[in-house]
C-alpha cells in the first residue's frame, strides 16, 4: 500500500534499489546531496547534479524539466553515506515561475523496482522559496527509510547547500546551476527498450506523467508490432499541429509501456487516471495557498492599528485581493491546460478501446467475437471529478476479480438516489448488476465462466431476463429458501475442494471430470431466504472464493439486512461497492480523491446487451457439446 506523507512522517523503505519521482508542472532542477553521520556534505564530490548526475547508487537527469526520474540503488552508495536528499530548485533564466510559491506545488514519490509507489508527498505551504529539499532517504539501525521534508530556502541553492555544511556554497550552487542543459539544446529522445519480459509483463511500470510531457513509447522487443484487441477501431492518424498552436506532441491511443495493444492501452487509461488526479490535486493546494494567503495579508492588515482605517488599510487590502486573483488565475490557467491535454487525449483513446474496455454505445461491441484469451482487465462504468465532469475516465478493473462486486440498491448520498424512489433504484441496481454480468461473460473464453442466479422471491424475473432466455445461465435462477442452500452449498463444497487442491498442490486428486472454469454468483433480494446458515457461507464465499475462482456479485440495501447488526460488516468491506446512480465515493490512492462513480448503461432500445449474450451461449453450448 502506497504511505501519503506529510511534512516530517518517515515509513521503511522496502528495497535498495529505487526511483524518485517529481512531477513539479513546471521546469525544476532536480539533484541530490549525500551527507555524512552527521548530516553534513563535506564537498562537491558528495553532490549530484546536471553537471556531475553519476555518483555510485544515484543518477539524476541533465537538464530542468516538469518531470524527472532519478535512479537510486542505496546499496552501491558508499559506507559513509548516511543520508541522501532529494533537491529541486528553480532554474536560472527560466520562463516559469521565480519562486514555488507562484506555482503548482511539487509532487515527489519513491517507487519500488516493479514501478509501485512505496511514498508520495506534496510539498504545500511554499512561499517565496526557490529551492526545497523535498524528501530525503535516510540510514537508521542497518535499514533505509524515506522522510518527508519540504524545507525551502529563500536564498536559494546556495541558502541550502550552507544549511548542510558544503563548503563554499555559493560557488557549488552556482556550478549546479550553470550545468543546467537548456531546453533548446536538449537531444531528441531515443526510444528505451522494456525493462520486462513477455514472461513478467503484468509489472510493467505504467507512465504516470501528464500526457504533454510522456516519454516516447518504449519500444517493444524486436518482432512484428502489436496488434490491435479483435474489433477495436485503429486510432486516427494525428494530422499537421495547427499554425501557432502551443508545440505537444499529438495524443495517440496506446502510447504508454507494454507488449500488446490490450495492455498499452490499459497502461494509458490508468496514466490518464492519474494524470487527472494530480492536476487537479495540484490545482486544489494552490487555491488553497492563494486563499490562505489572502487571510494571513488580511489578518495582517487589521493588527495593525494605524493601517486598520484610511487608504493605507484599503490599499493593502486591494493589493492582497489582486495577489489572491493573479494566483488563482495562474491555477486555473494551468489546470485548464492540463485538462484539455486530457480531453484531446481521451477523444483519441476512447474509440480505439477493445471491447472489454469500452461503453456499450461503442460501435466495437457489433464486432464483438469470443476472446480465445481472457483480457487485462474489464471496463465497470466510468469515473470524474467536479473540476470537469465531462472528462470521464474509464474504470477498469483488473481480471480475475481480487474482490466480488456489490451493486447498491439502497438510497446512497446523493440527489440523484433521492430523486428515486425505493422500487426504481433496486430496478436499475438490478439492470446494472445484468449488465456487469453480461460484460464479464463477455470478456471470458467460451466455458471459462460460469454464471449461478440467487433470486429467492423471483423479484428479479424481468430483469434476469437476457440471461436466462439467452441461456447463459447454468441453471435458472433459484427460489425461495431451498434454492439458495442448494446453490450455496455446491459453492462452498467447490471453494473447499480447490482450496485443498491447491494448498496440497494436488490438482490432479480433483473428482474425474471436475470443471476447474470460473464461477460468478449472482445474489438478488438479500437477505430474504438466507438463514444464519446462509449468511455463513455467504460470507466464506465472499472470502475465499476469489482466490479460487468463485466470484460474488451482490444486489442488495445495506439497511435491508441491518437486523444482522455488526455480524455482515466484513461482507459489505470485502466486496467493491459500486451504485446503479451516479455517486462520489470512490477514493483514488494517490490523493484521496473523491471521484464520482458513473454506472454502464446500455443505450435505450439497443439490442447490443442481447446480441453478445446470445453469442456467449451460442460459444456455450458448442463447447459443452
Amino acid at each position: 500500500m502506497t504511505a501519503e506523507l506529510v511534512r516530517g512522517q518517515n515509513h521503511p523503505l522496502p528495497d535498495t534499489r529505487l526511483e524518485l519521482r517529481v512531477s513539479a508542472g513546471h521546469p525544476v532542477v532536480a539533484g541530490a546531496t549525500l551527507a555524512d553521520e552527521r548530516g553534513h556534505v563535506p564537498g562537491a564530490e558528495w553532490i549530484v547534479h546536471p553537471g556531475a548526475p553519476v555518483r555510485p547508487g544515484v543518477e539524476v537527469p541533465g537538464q530542468a524539466a516538469a518531470e524527472h526520474r532519478i535512479a537510486v540503488d542505496l546499496a552501491a552508495l558508499p559506507e559513509t553515506v548516511h543520508r541522501l536528499s532529494l533537491l529541486l530548485a528553480l532554474p536560472p533564466g527560466a520562463t516559469g515561475p521565480a519562486r514555488f510559491g507562484t506555482a503548482a506545488a511539487p509532487f515527489v514519490s519513491v517507487a519500488d523496482p516493479a514501478g509501485a509507489a512505496v511514498a508520495t508527498y506534496t510539498i504545500t505551504g511554499l512561499d517565496r522559496e526557490s529551492a526545497v529539499v523535498a524528501l530525503e532517504l535516510y540510514r537508521r539501525q542497518g535499514a533505509w527509510k524515506v522522510r518527508a521534508v519540504g524545507q525551502g530556502y529563500e536564498g536559494g541553492l546556495a541558502d541550502l547547500l550552507a544549511d548542510q555544511g558544503a563548503p563554499a556554497a555559493a560557488d557549488l550552487a552556482a556550478t549546479v546551476l550553470g550545468a543546467v542543459v537548456p531546453p533548446a539544446d536538449l537531444p531528441a529522445p531515443s526510444p528505451l527498450v522494456p525493462e520486462t519480459s513477455p514472461a513478467d509483463s503484468a509489472t510493467t511500470t505504467i507512465s504516470y506523467t501528464h500526457p504533454s510531457r510522456r516519454e516516447t513509447p518504449r519500444a517493444a522487443a524486436p518482432g512484428p508490432a502489436p496488434v490491435a484487441a479483435p474489433g477495436a477501431v485503429p486510432p486516427p492518424s494525428p494530422g499537421p499541429p495547427a499554425e501557432g498552436a502551443e508545440s505537444r506532441p499529438a495524443p495517440v491511443a496506446g502510447d504508454a509501456g507494454g507488449w500488446t495493444m490490450d495492455e498499452r492501452l490499459y497502461n494509458q487509461v490508468w496514466g490518464m487516471f492519474e494524470d487527472l488526479a494530480r492536476s487537479v490535486a495540484a490545482y486544489r493546494s494552490a487555491r488553497d495557498f492563494a486563499d490562505h494567503r489572502l487571510d494571513r495579508a488580511i489578518d495582517q492588515v487589521l493588527a495593525d492599528p494605524g493601517a486598520r482605517v484610511g487608504g493605507a488599510g484599503d490599499a493593502a487590502r486591494a493589493a492582497a485581493r489582486a495577489t489572491h486573483e493573479e494566483l488563482m488565475g495562474r491555477a486555473q490557467e494551468v489546470l485548464d491546460r492540463d485538462l484539455a491535454q486530457l480531453a484531446a487525449e481521451s477523444e483519441v483513446v476512447e474509440p480505439a478501446l477493445p471491447v472489454a474496455y469500452a461503453r456499450w454505445d461503442n460501435p466495437v461491441w457489433h464486432a464483438y467475437r469470443i476472446p480465445e484469451e481472457p483480457p487485462m482487465a474489464v471496463r465497470l462504468g466510468d469515473l470524474h471529478l467536479p473540476e470537469r465532469s465531462g472528462l470521464r475516465i474509464p474504470f477498469l478493473v483488473r481480471l480475475p476479480l481480487e474482490r466480488g462486486l456489490w451493486i447498491d440498491s439502497g438510497p446512497g448520498r446523493t440527489s440523484a438516489a433521492g430523486l428515486l424512489d425505493g422500487a426504481e433504484l433496486r430496478r436499475l441496481a438490478l439492470d446494472s448488476a445484468v449488465a456487469h454480468t453480461a460484460r464479464l461473460l463477455a470478456a471470458h473464453p467460451a466455458g471459462a465462466l460460469t454464471v449461478h442466479v440467487i433470486d429467492p422471491a423471483g423479484g428479479g424475473a424481468a430483469a434476469f431476463a437476457p440471461l436466462v432466455e439467452t441461456g447463459v445461465l447454468a441453471a435458472p435462477p433459484a427460489r425461495g429458501a431451498a434454492g439458495v442452500t442448494d446453490v450455496l452449498a455446491q459453492l462452498t463444497e467447490r471453494v473447499d475442494l480447490l482450496q485443498m487442491a491447491v494448498r496440497g498442490d494436488a490438482a490432479e486428486d480433483l473428482p474425474p471430470g471436475f470443471d476447474t472454469s470460473r464461477r460468478l454468483l449472482v445474489v438478488h433480494d438479500f437477505p430474504h431466504g438466507f438463514d444464519d446458515r446462509a449468511v455463513t457461507r455467504l460470507r466464506y464465499l465472499a472470502d475465499e472464493g476469489p482466490s479460487v475462482g468463485v466470484h460474488l456479485l451482490m444486489v442488495a440495501d445495506r439497511a435491508d439486512a441491518a437486523a444482522y447488526g455488526p455480524v455482515l460488516d466484513p461482507l459489505w468491506r470485502s466486496l467493491l461497492r459500486l451504485t446503479p446512480v451516479p455517486d462520489d465515493h470512490l477514493a483514488d490512492p494517490w490523493v484521496g480523491h473523491a471521484w464520482t462513480y458513473e454506472p454502464p448503461t446500455v443505450p435505450p432500445g439497443s439490442a447490443v446487451l442481447w446480441q453478445v449474450l446470445g453469442q456467449v451461449a451460442e460459444a456455450r453450448r458448442r463447447d459443452l457439446s
